[in-house]
Protein backbone atom coordinates (compact mmCIF):
# COMPACT_ATOMS: atom_id res chain seq x y z
CA UNK A 1 0.00 0.00 0.00
CA UNK A 2 3.00 2.32 0.71
CA UNK A 3 4.61 1.74 -2.72
CA UNK A 4 1.11 2.66 -4.50
CA UNK A 5 1.00 6.20 -2.25
CA UNK A 6 4.47 6.90 -3.27
CA UNK A 7 3.49 6.17 -6.93
CA UNK A 8 0.77 8.16 -6.76
CA UNK A 9 2.42 10.90 -5.29
CA UNK A 10 5.00 10.82 -8.37
CA UNK A 11 2.18 10.98 -10.78
CA UNK A 12 0.88 13.96 -9.43
CA UNK A 13 4.20 15.80 -9.16
CA UNK A 14 4.24 14.67 -12.79
CA UNK A 15 0.92 16.24 -14.24
CA UNK A 16 1.08 19.36 -12.14
CA UNK A 17 4.98 20.11 -13.72
CA UNK A 18 3.70 19.15 -17.20
CA UNK A 19 0.67 21.77 -16.53
CA UNK A 20 3.15 24.31 -15.81
CA UNK A 21 5.30 23.26 -18.93
CA UNK A 22 8.52 22.48 -17.23
CA UNK A 23 10.62 19.89 -17.93
CA UNK A 24 12.26 17.36 -15.13
CA UNK A 25 15.19 19.11 -15.64
CA UNK A 26 13.34 22.87 -15.17
CA UNK A 27 11.77 21.46 -11.88
CA UNK A 28 14.91 19.78 -11.05
CA UNK A 29 17.19 23.20 -11.47
CA UNK A 30 14.61 24.99 -9.76
CA UNK A 31 14.68 23.48 -6.68
CA UNK A 32 18.51 22.07 -6.41
CA UNK A 33 17.67 18.90 -7.42
CA UNK A 34 19.29 16.08 -9.57
CA UNK A 35 16.76 14.95 -12.49
CA UNK A 36 17.69 11.48 -12.02
CA UNK A 37 16.44 11.79 -8.39
CA UNK A 38 13.16 13.95 -9.41
CA UNK A 39 12.91 10.96 -11.97
CA UNK A 40 12.89 8.17 -9.72
CA UNK A 41 10.47 10.25 -7.33
CA UNK A 42 7.97 11.08 -10.46
CA UNK A 43 8.05 7.00 -10.70
CA UNK A 44 7.59 5.58 -6.98
CA UNK A 45 10.47 4.06 -7.87
CA UNK A 46 12.81 5.81 -5.21
CA UNK A 47 13.95 3.25 -3.37
CA UNK A 48 13.79 5.35 0.02
CA UNK A 49 11.05 7.46 1.57
CA UNK A 50 11.46 10.75 0.18
CA UNK A 51 12.02 13.74 2.50
CA UNK A 52 9.40 16.28 3.31
CA UNK A 53 11.61 18.75 3.15
CA UNK A 54 12.34 17.99 -0.89
CA UNK A 55 8.33 17.11 -1.19
CA UNK A 56 7.79 20.77 -0.21
CA UNK A 57 10.88 22.50 -2.25
CA UNK A 58 8.75 20.38 -5.32
CA UNK A 59 5.06 21.75 -4.68
CA UNK A 60 7.10 25.39 -4.06
CA UNK A 61 8.84 24.43 -7.11
CA UNK A 62 5.69 24.10 -8.80
CA UNK A 63 4.00 26.79 -7.05
CA UNK A 64 1.00 24.66 -5.58
CA UNK A 65 -0.07 23.85 -1.92
CA UNK A 66 1.61 20.67 -0.60
CA UNK A 67 -1.64 19.23 0.63
CA UNK A 68 -2.44 18.33 -3.03
CA UNK A 69 0.54 15.43 -3.07
CA UNK A 70 -0.93 14.13 -0.23
CA UNK A 71 -4.93 14.08 -1.53
CA UNK A 72 -6.20 10.83 -2.50
CA UNK A 73 -9.37 10.55 -3.49
CA UNK A 74 -11.30 7.46 -5.37
CA UNK A 75 -12.39 9.69 -8.32
CA UNK A 76 -8.55 10.80 -9.05
CA UNK A 77 -7.40 7.26 -8.60
CA UNK A 78 -9.92 5.74 -10.80
CA UNK A 79 -9.57 8.41 -12.78
CA UNK A 80 -5.90 7.68 -13.69
CA UNK A 81 -5.95 4.14 -13.89
CA UNK A 82 -8.14 4.72 -16.97
CA UNK A 83 -6.21 7.20 -18.48
CA UNK A 84 -3.02 4.26 -17.98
Amino acid sequence: MLAFKYKQIGRKIAYYRRMKNLTQGDLARKINISTSYLSKIECGSYPKSVSLSVLIAIAQGLDMELYLLFKFDEEAIVADDLSR
